[in-house]
């Protein structure tokens, strides 16, 4: 499957997540709930993997996306009002520690779902 194809499916099955719950709930509950329907669309996805951060080599901590799906696509949530460009900069720096081609943001939060495509800047395109 390729990467746009497994896009559109992750934002449809947030789509249908906000459309049943809406926006008001906390981030865990859209997180249980996209795991059901990308469970259901066929996607294979692993939750929270730690990725351990390095500072010129040296190990400084770790950090959690909240899926990597068909190992291929970093997705990030939110259950904010609106995105700001932290929450932005926060899904870059997750597309390059796990070194994927792209992710994506999906914020829950708002009365629209909102969500962005994010690329790793760190690779080169072909």
């Amino acid at each position: 499957m390729q990467s746009d194809e497994i896009t559109f499916k992750i934002i449809a099955c947030a789509m249908k997540v906000h459309r049943i719950l809406g926006n008001g709930f906390q981030e865990v509950i859209y997180q249980r709930c996209l795991a059901i329907e990308l469970g259901l669309a066929g996607l294979g996805y692993e939750r929270e993997i730690e990725q351990t951060i390095f500072y010129n080599g040296i190990e400084v901590g770790s950090r959690r996306a909240d899926f990597i799906v068909e190992n291929n696509i970093v997705v990030e949530l939110k259950a904010l009002t609106d995105l700001e460009d932290v929450h932005i900069s926060q899904a870059k720096n997750y597309v390059v520690a796990y070194n994927l081609p792209s992710g994506l943001l999906i914020n829950f939060g708002a009365i629209s779902l909102q969500y962005k495509k994010i690329y790793n800047s760190k690779l080169k395109s072909s």
